[in-house]
C-alpha cells in the first residue's frame, strides 16, 4: 500500500448510508416527562408544600392528567391559549403541566396587572380560559367585563386566602373532578410546539408576547440543572414569582430532579427564613432585594445554616454588603443573566473561581457581578461591535458591544408580531439589546442596556458602572441611576439612592466615594434619596425614574 490513506465513507451522506433520524433514536423533546419520571421513580416523594398541603409526585402527576383529560374534554387542546392569573400556587405549578398535556399553552399573567392590561393580554393572546386565584378576583372582573370574547372562567379555591370570591362557572377542583386521572395524554407532535406565552415588562404600548417551546424549556432545563449543579431530590423555594419567564422555567426543571416545591402566596422575609430551615431548602432565585431583606431575618436573629442553600441572583449586581452578609449566613450565591426570550435561563452563568473567596470583598464584588459565561451545551454567545457584519469584539475589557446570543433555548419568536421576531433574529442572531464588554478571561460583563447608556459630552457612561461603584458604599442599600438632560453636557448622571434603613448620608459623602473609583465625567452630577419603585418581580423601574426626573424642578434635582 502506498502512504496515502484511502477514501472512507462519505459520512455526509447520512440518508444514502442509512445513517438518519428514526423514531427509535429521535423522539419529542419536552419537559412533560420530567413529571411523568418523577411519579414513577419517585412516586411517594414530596412534590409539594403549601402551608397544610403535601402532596407527592403519585398525587401531582395524576391530578395534572386529570387536569388535560377535563380541559380535552371541554374541546381544549392544540392551538388553545388557557391564562391563568395566580400567586405562587400549586394550581399555577399543575398548570404548567396540565394544560400543556392537554396540547394547549399556558399564558402566565403578571399579579401586578391593571383590569385594561389584563384585559388587552387576554384579548391578544385569544384566551379561551381563565383561571383566576380569590386574591385578583376583582381585578380579573373588570378586566372580563372589557373582552370582547369568550371565556370560560375558572375560581381558583384556596383556604388560606379569603374571601373566597367567585368571578367563574365553576371552580378548579371541579375541573379536576370531571377528568381522568389516568388520561393517556399524548407528547407533542413536534417538540417545536409552543408550551408557554409569556409577557414582556413592556412599559408603553402593548408588551410583546414571547413564545416558549417544549424542545427549548426542555434542554434550558438540562442547563439549569448542569450549570447550577443541583443533585438529586432539590428542596425549591418559590421567592420568584412563577408568573415570570416561567418563574424562569423552574416550574418544569425541578421535577426532573423529582425536586420539592416549597409554596408562598407571597415573598415573606421572616416565612422564608422559618421554611429554609424548617423544610430544608437546597435552593431559591430572586432579585437582590430578595436576598438582602431574607438575610437581614438571618442576621437580626442570629440563624445561621445548617446545610447547604444555593441561590441565583438576576436582574441587578449584588452589592459589596450583600457578599459580606451571605458569607457570613452561608447562603452560596452566584449571578446569572437572562431575558424572557431566552427562558430567563440563565443563558450566562457567573461560574465562581476557587480564589475569588480570598480576594478583597470590592473585588468579589466586582467579579461576581459579571453575567459570566455561556450557559454550558445549550447557547453560544458573542459579543458583537459592528451591527452591521456581526464582527466579534476582543476579550479586551473594553471594547463594547451588544449581546447576541444563538443557541438552543431561545424562544420561537414573537406571538403575532413577524416584524419584531425578524427585528430580534437578524443575521442569525438573538439582539439583545445589551450592551457588554468581554474580559480576557472569557466573562461577559453588561455595561448597559442600549437604551439606558448615557452619552454625556459625546462620551458613553455606563450606569452600572455608577450603580456597582454606589452599591459598594456600606450604606447604600439600592441604587439606580438614570440620564437627566443636561442644556450643556446633552446628558448627565442621575443616581437615585435608597439607603439601609435608619441610615442618614449625605450628598457629599456619595461624591467623596464616587471620586476614589469614578473618572470625574462619570461621576453622578444629581443624587435624590429615596425607595426605589420595582417591577413585580422586583426590578427597578427606570422609566418611572425617567418621569420623577422630568418631573421635578432643577433645584430638587441637582442637590449635589
Amino acid at each position: 500500500m502506498s502512504g496515502q490513506a484511502e477514501n472512507g465513507m462519505n459520512w455526509t451522506a447520512d440518508t444514502e448510508n442509512g445513517h438518519y433520524r428514526r423514531e427509535a433514536n429521535c423522539t419529542v423533546l419536552t419537559p412533560l416527562l420530567f413529571l411523568k419520571k418523577a411519579s414513577m421513580a419517585s412516586p411517594e416523594r414530596t412534590a409539594i408544600v403549601y402551608g397544610n398541603v403535601r402532596r407527592n409526585y403519585r398525587e401531582t402527576y395524576r391530578r395534572c392528567c386529570a387536569y388535560a383529560s377535563a380541559l380535552n374534554q371541554r374541546g381544549i387542546g392544540q392551538g388553545n391559549t388557557v391564562a391563568i392569573i395566580a400567586p405562587n400556587t400549586p394550581a399555577l405549578y399543575e398548570s404548567h403541566f396540565g394544560i400543556a398535556m392537554a396540547g394547549a399553552v399556558i399564558n402566565p399573567l403578571n399579579i401586578r396587572l391593571d383590569a385594561k392590561s389584563l384585559a388587552q393580554q387576554i384579548e391578544y393572546g385569544e384566551a379561551c380560559i381563565f383561571l383566576v386565584d380569590p386574591q385578583f378576583a376583582e381585578v380579573a372582573r373588570a378586566a372580563l367585563s372589557m373582552v370582547r370574547r369568550q371565556v370560560l372562567v375558572i375560581d381558583i379555591e384556596d383556604p388560606a386566602y379569603a374571601p373566597d370570591i367567585r368571578v367563574g362557572e365553576l371552580t378548579y377542583e371541579e375541573l379536576l373532578a370531571e377528568g381522568d386521572p389516568l388520561f393517556d395524554w399524548a407528547l407533542p407532535s413536534d417538540e417545536f410546539a409552543p408550551i408557554s406565552l409569556s409577557f414582556t415588562s413592556g412599559t408603553t404600548g402593548m408588551p410583546k408576547g414571547v413564545v416558549a417551546n417544549h424542545r427549548g424549556v426542555c434542554i434550558n432545563a438540562f442547563s439549569q440543572l448542569i450549570c447550577w449543579n443541583v443533585q438529586q431530590y432539590p428542596v425549591y423555594l418559590w421567592t420568584l414569582p412563577m408568573f415570570h419567564c416561567n418563574g424562569w422555567g423552574f416550574a418544569w426543571s425541578i421535577a426532573a430532579k423529582s425536586g420539592v416545591n416549597v409554596f408562598m402566596r407571597k415573598f415573606d422575609p421572616e416565612r422564608a427564613a422559618t421554611l429554609i430551615l424548617q423544610e430544608k431548602v437546597t435552593h431559591l432565585c430572586g432579585v437582590p432585594i430578595v436576598y438582602d431583606m431574607l438575610l437581614k431575618v438571618f442576621l437580626l436573629k442570629g440563624l445561621q445554616l445548617s446545610h447547604t442553600v444555593n441561590g441565583i441572583v438576576g436582574g441587578a449586581a449584588l452589592s459589596v454588603s450583600t457578599i459580606k452578609d451571605a458569607a457570613q449566613v452561608g447562603l452560596e450565591l452566584v449571578h446569572g443573566y437572562g431575558l424572557t426570550e431566552t427562558y430567563g435561563g440563565p443563558a450566562l452563568f457567573c461560574y465562581k473561581q476557587e480564589d475569588w473567596s480570598e480576594l478583597p470583598l470590592m473585588d468579589q464584588a466586582r467579579l461576581n457581578a459579571r453575567q459570566g459565561l455561556v450557559s454550558l451545551g445549550v447557547q453560544d454567545v458573542a459579543v458583537i461591535s459592528d451591527l452591521e457584519t456581526m464582527t466579534p469584539l476582543v476579550a479586551d475589557g473594553v471594547s463594547v458591544g451588544e449581546v447576541m446570543i444563538r443557541g438552543n433555548a431561545i424562544m420561537s419568536g414573537y406571538f403575532k408580531d413577524e416584524k419584531a421576531t425578524d427585528a430580534a433574529f437578524a443575521g442569525g442572531w438573538f439582539h439583545t439589546g445589551d450592551l457588554a464588554v468581554m474580559d480576557p478571561d472569557g466573562y461577559v460583563r453588561i455595561v448597559d442596556r442600549a437604551k439606558d447608556i448615557i452619552v454625556s459630552g459625546g462620551e458613553n457612561i455606563s450606569s452600572m458602572e455608577i450603580e456597582v461603584v454606589l452599591l459598594s458604599h456600606p450604606l447604600v442599600e439600592y441604587a439606580a441611576v438614570v440620564a437627566k438632560p443636561d442644556s450643556v453636557w446633552g446628558e448627565v448622571p442621575c443616581a437615585f439612592i435608597q439607603l439601609r434603613s435608619e441610615q442618614v448620608v449625605s450628598e457629599m459623602d456619595i461624591l467623596e466615594h464616587c471620586r476614589k473609583h469614578l473618572a470625574g465625567f462619570k461621576m453622578p452630577k444629581a443624587i435624590v434619596f429615596g425607595v426605589l419603585p420595582r417591577t413585580a418581580t422586583g426590578k427597578v423601574q427606570k422609566h418611572e425614574l425617567r418621569r420623577r426626573i422630568a418631573d421635578f424642578p432643577a433645584e430638587q434635582i441637582f442637590a449635589a
